[in-house]
């Protein structure tokens, strides 16, 4: 940072730097999926890749440039999805989005390791769908797979509070179907399916009332998962 920013950095007096150590009420995380990263020798231009993905909203055809593989030009770090040539399997609609469970738990206990274990809330954590007209509603409403993910991930969350990982709060991405700022209304994130046409309609999927079954403790009967 010192490198980046040098003397636009603010100056903090001893008192000052006292008063912010360890200072946070709570850390507040955002997470959706995990890559590999490496040290890489050299960046380029060249070392960006995507993918143009071309959608069509309100008439009008735009392009999502989607990185499959970024080498940051100032530190020199490679990330990707794949290590070896193998890589996560399961996505969700998003290219971006791999379902990584086992991610989460690792970020939160680094977090807990590094930074003196603060209280962390996660304040996303979902995966989403494509949205897709053609299909009957009743198999739209049938998300298997964003249970699936739920399942996964909050098993991450509770291995790291055994860990040790001070968890506390955990909101599921998202509610509702939303508008995301650089996909429009074309992926659906919800747990809840929004009808755009008929008035904004809401319909619970399935992964809705697993959640419901899940917060009132019902998901385990006999030792086994329903």
């Amino acid at each position: 940072m010192l490198e980046r920013l040098g003397d636009r950095l603010p100056k903090f007096s001893v008192e000052e730097k006292k008063l912010l150590l360890n200072s946070l009420d709570f850390l507040g995380l955002n997470h959706y999926t995990s890559r590999f990263i490496s040290h890489a020798t050299s960046c380029s231009e060249e070392s960006y890749f995507y993918k143009a993905q071309e959608m069509e909203r309100i008439g009008n055809n735009f392009h999502v440039y989607v990185f499959m593989s970024i080498c940051d030009l100032y530190t020199n770090v490679l990330s990707n999805y794949q290590l070896n040539g193998k890589g996560v399997k399961r996505l969700a609609a998003s290219e971006w989005l791999y379902i990584v469970p086992w991610g989460l738990r690792k970020v939160l206990n680094y977090i807990a390791l590094k930074y003196n274990n603060p209280p962390i809330y996660i304040t996303e954590n979902g995966m989403d769908d494509e949205e897709d007209n053609s299909l009957p509603l009743s198999e739209i409403l049938d998300d298997k797979l964003r249970v699936h993910y739920f399942k996964g991930y909050l098993a991450a969350v509770a291995q790291a509070i055994k860990d040790g990982a001070d968890v506390r709060g955990y909101f599921a991405w998202s509610l509702l179907d939303n508008f995301e700022w650089a996909q429009g209304y074309t992926k659906r994130f919800g747990l809840v399916y929004v009808d755009y046409k008929n008035s904004l309609t809401r319909h619970p999927k399935s992964s809705a009332y697993w959640f419901s079954r899940f917060l009132k403790g019902g998901e385990k009967k006999n030792g086994k998962e329903n």
